[in-house]
């Protein structure tokens, strides 16, 4: 029996492979620019950028409060806090359109553990 053959090259399974892996690149990279937590910060003409050891709290527009991207209660927050130094600087990022409360409740939180460093997130315009 005689081979036919092969004159060409069937490149649908490799455009296949080709969109698939397209498409998981574009969902990652999706997730690292936005980031995991959905918080819109203000904008400020100054800031600094902290580079040592921190604590950064959050609050997002609906009240929720983060610390390392794990959503909790003021009151564990409040257990959490009680366990770190005091010397550590803590950054606060609040959602621009957060409840100004929320955001006071969770500053006096953190005054009122003795907390000396305390700094507000914000982006440049």
């Amino acid at each position: 029996m005689q081979e036919k053959e092969i004159d060409y090259m069937n490149v649908i399974p490799l455009v296949d492979v080709m969109l698939v892996l397209l498409t998981i690149t574009l969902i990652g990279a999706s997730f690292v620019a936005v980031g995991s937590i959905p918080v819109s910060l203000p904008q400020a003409k100054h800031q600094e950028a902290l580079k040592d050891r921190r604590i950064e709290l959050y609050v997002d527009k609906e009240g929720n409060f983060y610390w390392k991207d794990q959503r909790l209660s003021l009151q564990d927050l409040s257990a959490r806090l009680s366990k770190e130094d005091r010397s550590l600087p803590v950054v606060i990022g609040a959602d621009r359109e957060a409840n100004m409360q929320d955001f006071v409740r969770l500053l006096d939180l953190v005054k009122g553990m003795n907390f000396q460093r305390v700094s507000l997130q914000v982006q440049k315009p």
